[in-house]
């Protein structure tokens, strides 16, 4: 056994950092691209305006009842929408790579080789896959914050933090998700397939359960209501909030000891 602390998670990360960067600097584009014309719109009534020329089943499902607020704003654009999907994309991509990925590439087997066991694989990867995301997430905080005054949303520290680590913690879900996938079958394209339909299925459910009364049952199964549904921007850290990010992390922590049981309960290799 190594004695070096979090070899494969040090390895990992080092190997990572074009693609950390990269993504990092997708989110600060998409912030420079969105944030700065909501006082050309929000400020006119433009926002307003166009929100209600919209069929109201529409509004309701992409969350844009606020979105004449900065808070609002940041949330329907950005945090919700654009922010999530590049996030989920690369979550969900990194956690099919970690194990699912290299164990088709035949890599797993080498690493396996070389004195680490089964466990520490699955419980580094998904420590690298939380730091990654981490990072990611870092920098998009900081550029909120960096365009909240000249963009005259109106965001507070708190609100910020509270929307950041929702985000976060809904990614990372969807990334755990495929990472366990890939633990479970040793099969990126099913690994894939799981951390996205996790992501969609909660927008989705979410969506839909925006609809109508007889469809409101179904937001309580959506992990990305969950998140954003005690708009976190806007209110901060509440009660809703905290009981939504508990469900999420509790998940999230059922799937690490998902993909530890996987890995050590079958055959690796083809």
């Amino acid at each position: 056994m190594t004695t070096d602390t979090l070899p494969l998670t040090r390895h990992a990360l080092g190997r990572s950092w074009r693609g950390v960067t990269g993504w990092s600097a997708g989110l600060v584009a998409a912030s420079l691209l969105y944030l700065p014309i909501y006082p050309s719109m929000g400020a006119t009534g433009e926002l307003d305006a166009v929100i209600s020329s919209l069929p109201p089943e529409l509004v309701s499902a992409f969350g844009f009842d606020a979105i004449s607020t900065g808070a609002g704003y940041a949330q329907s654009t950005l945090f919700g929408l654009i922010g999530f999907v590049l996030l989920t994309i690369a979550a969900v991509g990194w956690g099919a790579a970690l194990i699912g990925g290299e164990e088709e590439s035949g890599t797993l087997e080498l690493t396996l080789a070389h004195g680490v066991t089964r466990t520490q694989v699955a419980l580094e990867a998904c420590l690298t896959l939380a730091v990654r995301l981490g990072l990611v997430c870092a920098v998009l905080f900081v550029a909120v914050l960096a365009l909240n005054g000249p963009s005259q949303l109106g965001l507070t520290t708190e609100g910020a933090v509270a929307g950041t680590v929702a985000l976060y913690l809904l990614v990372l879900l969807g990334g755990f998700a495929a990472l366990t996938a890939g633990a479970l079958t040793g099969s990126r394209s099913l690994s894939l397939a799981a951390g996205a339909g996790v992501a969609v299925l909660g927008y989705a459910f979410n969506a839909l359960g925006n609809q109508a009364e007889a469809t409101r049952w179904l937001k309580g199964l959506s992990p990305y209501d969950w998140a954003f549904g005690p708009a976190p921007l806007a209110a901060g850290v509440t009660q809703g909030l905290a009981g939504g990010l508990a469900c999420i992390v509790g998940l999230c922590g059922l799937l690490v000891i998902t993909s530890v049981l996987g890995m050590t309960r079958r055959d690796i290799g083809r």
